[in-house]
């Protein structure tokens, strides 16, 4: 079972009477990440995966984009459930579904996409500021289900920092990599060859590098 770093809601953030937790970093970066999608996403139709979706903002943001896609988030933790949950309901999509409980280091992701309850033909599976707080075995397990869950025109969007050839890419994610691994030696910033070696064992290509704020990327991956 993977860990959190920040537990939203446990954070000193608002939390509304209905669950609602509020994340600043969405306020930061959600357009952004929709910048950065859009270009990969546009006209496309069919079913979306977020995959740690903590408070449930940045999915309603994406579906009100993409009113073409069916989009189902995901988290481990309950309250984060409970957050996204409340969000669904409170914006009133009709292209957002009730969030799946997934542990990633479970390569079948969930009970749900075992047994078809939910779908196992994705357009996109969308990924944020996750495998670098989670063991090496949580990004094993993402690549495992994107490459068995994702269709032949799908695509895998990872949004982080990462090191390049081993080196980091701001000393400002030196130092944010140095605190994660003294918190948790299993954590850290991750290598994108390291990932692209994940990707290819299922697949999958890094097509795109896309530079984000505050020295993060977005790394896009197709068979």
């Amino acid at each position: 079972m993977t860990e959190y770093v920040v537990e939203f809601g446990r954070d000193g953030g608002r939390v509304e009477p209905d669950g609602r937790l509020d994340a600043p970093a969405f306020h930061r970066n959600h357009e952004p990440l929709w910048t950065a999608l859009e270009k990969h996403l546009a006209g496309m139709t069919g079913d979306v995966v977020e995959l740690g979706s903590g408070t449930g903002q940045h999915v309603v943001h994406f579906a009100r984009h993409t009113p073409g896609l069916i989009w189902w988030p995901s988290d481990l933790n309950q309250r984060h459930l409970k957050s996204i949950e409340a969000w669904r309901v409170y914006a009133g999509l009709p292209n957002i579904r009730s969030p799946l409980r997934i542990d990633l280091t479970d390569p079948g992701w969930c009970q749900e996409m075992k047994s078809g309850q939910a779908p196992t033909s994705l357009a996109a599976v969308f990924c944020a500021n996750v495998i670098h707080i989670a063991p090496w075995a949580v990004a094993e397990g993402l690549f495992a289900g994107a490459g068995r869950y994702l269709r032949p025109d799908g695509k895998l969007f990872l949004y982080g920092p990462f090191k390049r050839d081993g080196k980091h890419t701001a000393l400002s994610n030196a130092v944010f990599d140095t605190s994660l691994r003294e918190g948790n030696p299993d954590w850290g910033v991750r290598d994108i060859g390291d990932v692209e070696t994940l990707a290819r064992g299922v697949g999958l290509r890094l097509v795109d590098s896309i530079d984000m704020p505050a020295n993060n990327l977005t790394l896009v991956f197709a068979r």
